[in-house]
């Protein structure tokens, strides 16, 4: 999945030196995430479902 055009966000929790993922809106059933620190690494795509109960149990701690 290509990140072109995309615009990425990172938590508000993050430390000062970015160190965390980034995720992009997607219009598909898939949650693109990347490393902040190497983008050139790639593009990790996770179904919005997981996305959904995973962020759902960081919220409950």
């Amino acid at each position: 999945m290509s990140d072109t055009g995309r615009v990425w966000r990172k938590s508000t929790y993050s430390s000062e030196q970015g160190e965390c993922v980034e995720v992009a809106h997607s219009e598909s059933a898939l949650i693109p995430v990347r490393d902040s620190k190497d983008i050139s690494r790639g593009v990790l795509t996770v179904p919005i479902t997981s996305w959904a109960a995973m962020t759902a149990g960081l919220s409950r701690q």
